[in-house]
């Protein structure tokens, strides 16, 4: 599907989950009904409940632009998991800058980017080699995003003395 055999894996995954018979329908209908008729409680320490903001988390509405720009790279991914995926991506800045993540080689569903970025990597830095292995491969095989940007770092000075 994306040739990213992890987030392949997530797809497949998520599309499993999604796949109900119509005994898992009625055991959610049940659990749904049930749930509604618990009461509600605010999310923290009991103290604190009534001086906290919000009680539940704000709705994401994704972006149609990132929608649109994600559809076109993945056109057999359902809907509701490409919203999902763009309302993080909106975090990381506008289509554009997610474009150049995505033409890097980070998938669209792969929202490792935001842990890349917040650890000081851009996508210019996922082509740079680090010994045999890219940085994205080096990224792929589990190395810390802090450890490839320190590499990079040595790799830099290194090259200016």
């Amino acid at each position: 599907m994306t040739g990213d055999p992890g987030v392949d894996a997530l797809i497949q995954q998520w599309a499993a989950e999604r796949e109900q018979s119509a005994e898992d329908r009625e055991i959610n209908q049940i659990a749904s009904a049930w749930l509604a008729d618990a009461p509600q409680s605010a999310p923290g320490i009991p103290g604190q409940r009534k001086r906290s903001g919000a009680a539940t988390w704000a709705q994401v509405d994704a972006d149609p632009g990132y929608l649109a720009a994600m559809r076109a790279r993945l056109p057999d991914v359902p809907e509701d998991l490409l919203a999902a995926a763009a309302g993080w991506w909106q975090m990381i800045g506008d289509v554009a800058e997610a474009a150049q993540w995505w033409d890097a080689g980070i998938s669209p569903l792969d929202q490792r980017a935001l842990d890349y970025r917040a650890a000081g990597l851009a996508p210019s830095d996922l082509a740079r080699r680090l010994g045999p292995l890219t940085v994205l491969e080096h990224l792929r095989r589990g190395s810390a995003p802090a450890w490839c940007v320190a590499r990079l770092a040595r790799q830099r000075r290194d090259a200016a003395s």
